[in-house]
């Protein structure tokens, strides 16, 4: 079910509790994304993100790309323990040592694939023309095969917290998937 928001615009459920939950619905998710630095990001704050809410991953994303040079891998990837000693005390950011640490390491493993991330990404787009668009948000699954194989291939390269929820996650934000509910203003100019 869509929610109207005070422009009167029908948008997935999801998107109209909060003016930043708005702007990121219909200017960013669901839009093909490429581009290794941009996809960095998205799976850095999708694992940031895991077990809290986006709504919280957003306000902090401009602190969070100060804090990670504007996940340029290269800039990530040399961190070394005083970084993570920072980035532990950066309030601006959600400051978890695991979470920290996989972003690191991360960054490390993106810099020794053999292609870049953003074509790796994309090579676990399911064909648009086999998808249904979902009718309600209960349409919508949290993974889906290409996910799972996703996950796998991203955890075979060394990366961490990179389930198969987080990488559909990433698939909806990136606009490999587009799960815009069939009656959401964004679904009919996908």
């Amino acid at each position: 079910m869509t929610e109207p928001a005070p422009d009167g615009r029908p948008r997935c459920g999801w998107a109209g509790s909060a003016p930043e939950y708005i702007a990121y619905h219909d200017e960013e998710w669901g839009r093909p994304l490429r581009g290794v630095t941009a996809m960095f990001e998205r799976l850095a704050l999708e694992g940031f993100q895991s077990g809290l809410s986006w709504l919280v991953i957003l306000r902090k994303r401009p602190a969070f790309r100060a804090a990670f040079c504007g996940f340029d891998p290269a800039a990530v990837a040399a961190f070394d323990d005083s970084d993570v000693q920072r980035l532990l005390a950066d309030p601006g950011i959600v400051r978890n040592r695991a979470k920290i640490e996989a972003t690191i390491h991360n960054a490390r493993c993106v810099l020794e694939l053999d292609q870049p991330l953003d074509e790796l990404l994309w090579s676990f787009a399911p064909d648009p023309a086999a998808r249904t668009r979902p009718a309600t948000l209960a349409d919508v699954p949290a993974t889906s095969p290409e996910s799972v194989a996703m996950a796998r291939a991203l955890k075979r390269r060394g990366m961490r917290f990179v389930g198969p929820t987080t990488c559909y996650a990433l698939m909806q934000a990136a606009g490999l998937v587009d799960d815009h509910v069939a009656d959401c203003w964004r679904a009919a100019t996908s």
